[in-house]
């Protein structure tokens, strides 16, 4: 799981390694400030993956265009079936 530094939680974190989650999460600066601050009381840093975190842009980016399409940002269509056809033709229109 990428997510970005709003879910930077110790619980979070907690329920993604029991759940056996890979995770990159990055740290909020003020996690990172009380975390020195404790020493070596405070622990090691979590794993961070630089380079799969900048991968992350892209999905973000397919997104926001994604909601461009007024029919999808908006969900006029009643069904599952028409609404992954919008989907489904907006991802074409993206494409070509």
């Amino acid at each position: 799981m990428v997510a970005d530094k709003g879910y930077s939680t110790r619980k979070i974190r907690a329920y993604l390694r029991r759940r056996g989650i890979g995770h990159t999460i990055p740290e909020r600066s003020d996690q990172i400030a009380a975390r020195k601050r404790r020493g070596r009381r405070g622990g090691r840093p979590p794993r961070f993956d630089r380079a799969l975190y900048r991968r992350r842009n892209v999905v973000e980016r397919c997104f926001n265009r994604l909601k461009q399409f007024r029919a999808l940002a908006t969900r006029y269509d009643k069904t599952a079936t028409s609404y992954t056809a919008v989907v489904t033709i907006a991802c074409l229109m993206l494409w070509l």
